[in-house]
């Protein structure tokens, strides 16, 4: 294979908005066929300063901020709820791109996970009621035990209710930057950083 087509990032061609930005590429991500283009890697903070990361999926993003969902009790939840900022990274390493986001963390309203939650596959909501997530637990067998309960209680074409303890998180972001790989290491980096007066623009040493 090949070098990938080389691209780059100019000011001059930059969407007026951090939103509009992320929107294009995502669009060209997927147009693009990469794996898992709503993929994100989630990094939070505990109260003792410990950090840890890992991958979820973007359900939704508007100019608001960036919208997933989880147990709240899982690991992730209880860091945010103990410390309710963190950072994302997608990581579209096929077009040599890279989005990183911070800011501060919010609830879903509750409607809406209500929405989002009914319209899961029905095998999704039986597995959000039977994982007690990133609890430790002896072996498998409590999870296949606990996912046929739930499909004795709540057959095929029946309402499966939302677990209280699951629910949707927004991080609505101070900072967007967008990362374009170039040759010799000399990569575009331009930031969408909100201050007093509105989002600002920098471009960023490589």
């Amino acid at each position: 294979m090949g070098e990938p087509q080389e691209r780059s990032l100019d000011e001059r061609e930059l969407a007026p908005s951090w939103l509009a930005q992320f929107q294009a590429w995502a669009r060209e991500t997927e147009a693009a066929g990469v794996a898992e283009p709503h993929a994100m890697v989630l990094a939070t903070v505990d109260k003792d300063a410990q950090p840890s990361a890992r991958t979820v999926l973007l359900k939704g993003v508007d100019e608001r901020g960036f919208e997933f969902y989880t147990n709240l009790r899982s690991r992730k939840g209880r860091e945010l709820a103990a410390n309710p900022r963190a950072a994302l990274v997608f990581g579209w390493y096929a077009l040599r791109r890279q989005v990183t986001v911070q800011g501060e963390v919010e609830p879903v309203e509750r409607g809406r996970a209500d929405r989002y939650f009914a319209s899961r596959p029905y095998g999704s909501q039986l597995g959000a009621l039977a994982s007690q997530q990133s609890e430790t637990i002896p072996s498998r067998e409590p999870l296949e035990r606990a996912h046929a309960e739930l499909q004795r209680r709540y057959p095929p074409g029946s309402q499966v209710p939302r677990p209280a303890h699951w629910g949707g998180l927004r991080l609505v972001p101070s900072s967007v930057e967008f990362w374009q790989g170039r040759r010799d290491r000399l990569h575009d980096r331009l930031r969408f950083r909100r201050g007093k007066d509105g989002w600002a623009i920098e471009r960023l040493s490589p």
